[in-house]
């Protein structure tokens, strides 16, 4: 999933740390959301709410119209026909994380109300087939969708209750921190050649340029 350029989601910060917005930027989705909520209820509802939801995310990503079907009836979960700022900011913060590859934070930092829109039947378990159909979400690889339900499926039932799920999210954090580590040291170590390259290419310059004025002397003298 990849933001639309120049729409407005494009303009929001998500802090890449607790993965939510500043005062500033929560003002101005509020704003936006006023303005999606034609009816004034604080709520995006309506005959033609369908169709204002599909068009807003088609606006402002490249999803298609099966993904945008299925986003709808994850946030409308019991069916009410409408979906309240709440779950319109979890959203947009989803949204935000995937753009700035943030997925593995924001599932750490947000476990819950993360397991409880994908806890679609109320039964404070998640299975397989939940995880699956909202992958594009969260990006999840589907070698990690085995090891999920593999390592932290402790009660063996094939579902995922809140403190497995959780467990799965530290465990995911944790490789990321070490990937993006891993990295780090990778660009030091490339930086730090770099430098040393220049260096010995600068020493090769000015040991030239003293032999060249050296031999330009020497003609001299002659």
């Amino acid at each position: 999933m990849k933001l639309k350029q120049g729409s407005f989601l494009w303009y929001l910060y998500l802090d890449k740390l607790y993965c939510l917005l500043s005062v500033r930027n929560v003002k101005a989705l509020v704003e936006y959301f006023h303005l999606l909520d034609v009816h004034r209820k604080n709520t995006l509802n309506g005959q033609y709410f369908h169709v204002l939801f599909y068009h807003f995310l088609h606006h402002v990503t490249d999803l298609t119209r099966n993904q945008i079907t299925v986003v709808f009836h994850m946030l409308d979960w019991n069916a009410a026909g409408e979906i309240g700022f709440d779950q319109f900011y979890m959203l947009v913060c989803i949204l935000l994380a995937q753009e700035n590859h943030l997925e593995e934070q924001f599932l750490f930092r947000h476990s819950r109300p993360v397991f409880e829109l994908l806890d679609l039947d109320g039964e404070l378990k998640i299975g397989p087939d939940n995880l699956y159909m909202y992958n594009f979400l969260f990006n999840i690889k589907k070698e990690q969708l085995r090891d999920l339900y593999y390592n932290f499926d402790i009660t063996g039932d094939r579902l995922l209750n809140y403190k497995e799920f959780k467990l799965f999210t530290i465990f995911s954090m944790d490789k990321y921190q070490e990937s993006q580590k891993a990295e780090k040291e990778k660009k030091n170590e490339k930086a730090l050649l770099q430098k040393k390259v220049a260096q010995v290419n600068e020493s090769q310059r000015e040991s030239l340029l003293g032999t060249k004025q050296f031999e330009s002397i020497s003609n001299y003298n002659c």
